[in-house]
């Protein structure tokens, strides 16, 4: 697979079996069909019809809506209609930092087929003029892509924190990055992706970061979420990023990202053009 791939592999969705989901008379995600079927019952809450869904209108702002949400993502949990839990909450709207129309279970935003946020952090060293670049290996346990790589901190940004704060949480979490590294990590764009998953629409913006660590730093995992790390050249990482599916999908964006703002993808690669292209639309 090329970076091409990688690409394409994030932006693959077929909405043939897809319902719009409207709120106050705004789309703000897409629900497969099945998953439509499941809410019929709270029909307090939604009005299902054959070519949409819609939040009722008798709520009418932020709070209402996401305690009228609350008790029917709980019990779709239950049911195992949503197959895990985190316990953040995510808001509900078009762009980051917008006000949202209200808020839902990190679980549930693929479901619905809402936006989401995240921040994925590349760890860099400087080693005798050259860069290189800390990946870690997910724990084999996790509910979704055991074992492949990662950057070495990456997260979602739920409701009520800031990005640079979200950074420095994820880092010492992940990492047991301390705050006064993690805050020296400088915001370096983002990339969306939208692609189709078996919950639902994963639709996401990732903002990327690159936080440069001493050469003597060694990452620890302090949340269980990760087996081991390794220090990789940065041509490693194109290596591994362009010719193996070693990494979590989404994480290859933020390495082509990378690889071309560190001039490793350049004008000079044959797909260079369509490559920024692509990842930047």
């Amino acid at each position: 697979m090329s970076y091409l791939d990688k690409i394409r592999q994030c932006n693959q969705v077929d909405l043939q079996h897809y319902l719009p989901f409207y709120v106050d008379k705004q789309q703000y995600g897409w629900l497969h069909s099945d998953f439509a079927s499941e809410l019929a019952v709270w029909e307090d809450v939604f009005q299902i019809k054959d070519n949409s869904v819609t939040f009722s209108d008798e709520f009418d702002n932020y709070a209402s809506r996401s305690q009228a949400i609350a008790p029917v993502l709980v019990s779709l949990h239950e049911q195992g209609v949503i197959d895990s839990w985190v316990g953040e909450a995510y808001p509900v709207n078009h762009e980051y930092g917008q006000q949202g129309v209200m808020e839902i279970e990190r679980a549930a935003a693929q479901y619905f087929g809402v936006q989401t946020y995240g921040v994925h952090i590349n760890g860099l060293v400087r080693k005798q003029e050259e860069t290189y670049v800390w990946i870690a290996e997910r724990a084999k346990d996790k509910p979704y892509y055991p074992g492949k790589l990662d950057q070495i901190v990456a997260g979602g940004q739920p409701v009520g924190i800031s990005l640079m704060d979200n950074v420095i949480k994820e880092s010492q979490e992940e990492a047991n990055i301390p705050k006064s590294l993690a805050s020296q990590a400088r915001a370096r764009g983002f990339v969306q992706y939208q692609m189709e998953s078996k919950r639902g629409i994963e639709a996401s913006t990732l903002f990327n970061f690159d936080c440069w660590l001493p050469e003597n730093f060694e990452p620890e995992n302090t949340d269980g979420e990760v087996d081991s790390f390794q220090l990789v050249h940065i041509n490693e990482l194109a290596e591994l990023t362009d010719t193996t599916d070693k990494f979590k999908t989404n994480c290859n964006l933020t390495n082509i990202d990378l690889l071309i703002r560190a001039g490793v993808i350049d004008d000079k690669h044959p797909d260079y053009k369509e490559i920024v292209e692509m990842l930047y639309c």
